[in-house]
């Protein structure tokens, strides 16, 4: 009992670190620029890890690769918490966990930008956080509206991309876990 309420905790606080982490890599690689609270925060979360990592990853080809990377670290300590003691730390299953978990998290990531802007055209498109939103899914749904026409002035991309993050996931997990 206690070790699956330490294991929400932990989760819980890995799933906001990497998620803030990976949403500061996708910021710099879409070249948006937040609004202020959401900067604020994503900025005061990071920094700490970002920070150090930057003096040994710095970034290359315009990419923060010390958000990724960070984003990644907590994913691995977080498995390391969950299964460490469990598997013996044996590294590889640790290693392909970790990668399972880090892949997961971006899609999902992906998939809730989605879900948000879908929320954001329904109830307030003039939303103060709605371009930005739009802005940070604008490379993904890009390629599939060239594809899907508007069917009655309604855009199908963002679900096509959903199902397709969702294939992504599914794949992308399957290849990891086959490797071990």
């Amino acid at each position: 009992m206690l070790h699956s309420i330490f294991m929400l905790i932990v989760d819980a606080i890995a799933s906001v670190l990497a998620g803030v982490l990976l949403l500061r890599f996708w910021m710099q690689v879409v070249q948006v620029r937040p609004p202020a609270s959401v900067g604020q925060f994503v900025f005061q979360l990071s920094d700490w890890l970002v920070k150090p990592l930057r003096r040994i990853l710095p970034g290359v080809g315009g990419y923060d690769w010390a958000s990724l990377v960070g984003a990644f670290l907590v994913v691995l300590l977080s498995i390391i918490a969950a299964l460490g003691f469990a598997s013996g730390f044996d590294f590889q299953p640790i290693i392909l966990l970790s990668l399972v978990r880090f892949f997961q998290w971006i899609f999902y990531g992906f998939m809730a930008t989605l879900i948000i802007e879908a929320i954001f055209s329904w109830v307030n498109p003039y939303a103060p956080l709605a371009p930005f939103v739009r802005a940070l899914n604008e490379p993904l749904l890009r390629p599939l509206r060239k594809v899907l026409p508007l069917i009655g002035n309604v855009d199908l991309s963002p679900l096509a991309a959903l199902i397709l993050l969702q294939i992504a996931v599914r794949l992308v997990s399957t290849l990891i876990l086959s490797i071990g």
